[in-house]
């Protein structure tokens, strides 16, 4: 490279960097400057025995989770067996990680810095620090407030925080991670619907309106059939596919408040059951019904009453017919397409 071009290349370099400074430097100004004093900071953690967690995201609005006992956990030297729960918007069981996960966070918050800044009405939205912008995180054990603060914009200088004690001033924490916290409502709870080891699944059997689709483990090799019809140009790398979805399935939504007859699951469109050696808690069935939102489908276990939103990907697994599981350089050679049918109450052969 000559010399003229090098130093061309340099000064754009310089001013994109300038750029870059003058943007962070706006951001932090939006934010506040931290004050050089000797006031006490407050307190914003919490222990993480807590057993109640009252979050408001703004126009997301209120979530709260409560910890429980567990009548079918284990009890140990600490005490009895406890789980978390959701008691608002929904009665509903949370996840335990994303809970744990929230309490870990909450027990090493703490203040950095105060910010220069006057609060007041405009303040308090501008930094969205406001009932409308804000989340407001009210913490309790055993009916005692641990913490209360609302938590705002960030930048350089961490997230801002409002202390319920301290309404007239604003602070900044540089130890909060927004996304444990700013979640929307379906991302609080257990969203888990199987969980199994598909090094052990035996067989698979899917039922729709193209028929009954059997899959069987032989060996190290599957087999399937449509009916007693061994399935053509079959490709067990498909089986791999499948069970890589379904064995740590999880929900993409809910489907909460619908009657049965409204989500299609009063008479599943399709379901699956996959068998398992060795596994107390087989066979594993899935129910499908009606679509939901989008590409997704309405889906619950026969022994839950929860029901869930599959996203296409997972339920076109138990909503397609053979070609589904057909090698794809093959899937319909010398031979016309196969109408589709419409997806509708399983066809079990039966009359």
């Amino acid at each position: 490279m000559s010399r003229d071009k090098l130093i061309i290349f340099g000064v754009v370099l310089l001013g994109l960097l300038g750029v870059l400074v003058y943007r962070q430097a706006k951001t932090d100004a939006a934010i506040g400057s931290p004050m050089a004093s000797s006031t006490e900071y407050p307190s914003i953690n919490a222990p993480d025995d807590v057993d109640k967690l009252d979050i408001t995201n703004g126009e997301k609005g209120e979530v709260v989770l409560e910890r429980v006992a567990d009548p079918n956990g284990t009890a140990t030297d600490a005490g009895p067996s406890t789980k978390w729960v959701m008691t608002k918007p929904i009665s509903a069981e949370a996840s335990q990680t994303v809970v744990k996960d929230l309490l870990a966070n909450l027990k090493d918050l703490k203040v950095e810095s105060k910010i220069d800044l006057k609060v007041d009405d405009d303040l308090k939205k501008e930094k969205q620090l406001d009932a409308a912008h804000g989340l407001h995180l009210v913490a309790w054990k055993g009916g005692v407030k641990q913490a209360d603060e609302t938590f705002g914009k960030s930048g350089l200088v961490g997230t801002l925080v409002m202390v319920e004690d301290k309404p007239g001033s604003v602070w900044a924490a540089k130890t909060y991670s927004s996304y444990l916290y700013a979640k929307d409502v379906k991302d609080f709870r257990e969203k888990s619907i199987f969980k199994f080891d598909d090094a052990k699944v035996t067989a698979i059997e899917t039922t729709n309106s193209h028929g009954v689709l059997t899959f069987k483990r032989d060996g190290d090799k599957w087999v399937g059939t449509q009916g007693k019809k061994a399935i053509e140009h079959f490709d067990p790398e498909k089986i791999k596919s499948m069970l890589s979805a379904f064995k740590a399935l999880n929900a993409d939504d809910f489907g909460d408040g619908k009657p049965l007859a409204d989500t299609g699951l009063d008479k599943p469109e399709a379901q699956v059951t996959f068998q398992l050696k060795d596994d107390p808690n087989a066979p594993y069935t899935l129910f499908v019904g009606g679509v939901a939102s989008g590409t997704n489908r309405y889906a619950k276990r026969p022994d839950r009453d929860v029901v869930y939103q599959l996203t296409s990907y997972v339920q076109e697994w138990v909503t397609s017919d053979a070609t589904k599981f057909e090698a794809a350089a093959d899937a319909g050679a010398g031979a016309p397409a196969s109408p589709k049918a419409k997806v509708g109450k399983p066809d079990t052969g039966k009359k």
